[in-house]
């Protein structure tokens, strides 16, 4: 008989380190009233209360990822902050429904358990979480020796939200002449990561030591939740569009009635250093507004005479403006003029 010990560690798997890490998140405790928040973490499923006060409510669910900005991450071996986009991607899409998200799950697939990596993710999604006011109800850590090579991984993310039947976003509240305004992005959030790294790669830039990319690329997405719930409560929003993959033309379109247009002057956006990087490194405008934010995170469509009441819920670096808006036509958006890169 062969006395050689055959465990599932030895091909790879440690479930010790995983349920260390379970526990490392389940006993994370709330800064506030100093106790567990998170007390539904390790069980099989997770449980939540719609919040009272909504007498038709709708659930919405959303589902994300960071995509390739995991590689920049990784380059850079620093991974507190690719939670909050995680995050990010998900309850950004919620609210575009007008929905209040209620809770969020993750799930994390890797080669290895490392428990200073995923400590460090799992700080990110906490952050994330509060920032958007939901809960972090459960997740899921997959240890896969063999699908991923050494040092890899990914991460998914699934939000869950709950509107009022009467103050769900629909296309019929968007009206001709409603204003179109540009939130400002964080930066790139987390869209486009694989041509940023296909230009550093055909440029031979080395991120690790070029001061100006190392401080933007792993810039956290902004979270607009709190101000964009606070216009649904107040009646203040006809739609609004998170701007990601696909930049503003493919994300507004998606909102827009039949026979109606969303005219946008491009001359108009305030952009941001790290496009106008990426614009000066040979990326053309065409290719720059089918890939990236170009600097505006999210977009709301208002009645003009609301124009200041929206405004005063933003803090200054995320004040909204106006770059275009509604009209009778066909196609949904017309994109006139030319962003300034220079």
């Amino acid at each position: 008989m062969n006395k050689k010990k055959i465990t599932y560690k030895k091909s790879g798997v440690n479930i010790s380190a995983a349920d260390n890490f379970v526990n490392f998140i389940s006993n994370v405790s709330s800064k506030k009233k100093g106790k567990k928040k998170f007390s539904n973490i390790g069980g099989f499923g997770s449980i939540t209360s719609i919040p009272q006060g909504i007498n038709q409510p709708k659930i919405v669910a959303c589902t994300d990822g960071v995509g390739t900005k995991i590689e920049i991450a990784n380059t850079l071996n620093i991974f507190n902050t690719i939670g909050i986009d995680l995050v990010a991607m998900s309850v950004n899409d919620l609210i575009v429904q007008g929905a209040k998200p209620l809770l969020f799950l993750d799930y994390i697939s890797i080669n290895k358990i490392d428990l200073k990596k995923l400590k460090s993710i799992i700080k990110g999604i906490l952050k994330g979480c509060r920032l958007s006011g939901c809960e972090l109800a459960g997740g899921e850590t997959a240890e896969m020796p063999g699908t991923y090579e050494k040092g890899k991984f990914d991460i998914a993310g699934f939000a869950v939200g709950v509107v009022n039947k009467n103050k769900i976003l629909t296309k019929n509240r968007i009206k001709k002449n409603n204003l179109i305004l540009a939130v400002p992005s964080s930066g790139l959030h987390s869209n486009g990561f694989s041509l940023v790294r296909y230009l550093i790669n055909q440029k031979k830039i080395n991120i690790k030591k070029n001061k100006f990319l190392k401080s933007e690329l792993l810039k956290p997405t902004k979270i607009y939740v709190e101000e964009v719930l606070k216009l649904v409560n107040q009646g203040l929003i006809n739609g609004c569009a998170n701007i990601t993959g696909g930049g503003l033309s493919d994300n507004i379109k998606r909102i827009i009635p039949n026979r109606m247009i969303a005219d946008i002057d491009l001359n108009k956006i305030k952009t941001l250093d790290i496009f106008k990087w990426l614009r000066n490194n040979g990326i053309s405008e065409k290719e720059m507004l089918k890939t990236f934010n170009c600097g505006v995170g999210f977009c709301l469509i208002i009645n003009p005479k609301d124009l200041k009441k929206v405004t005063k819920y933003f803090s200054r670096d995320y004040k909204p403006y106006v770059i275009g808006k509604i009209l009778k036509g066909n196609n949904k958006i017309k994109l006139n003029g030319s962003i300034n890169w220079f």
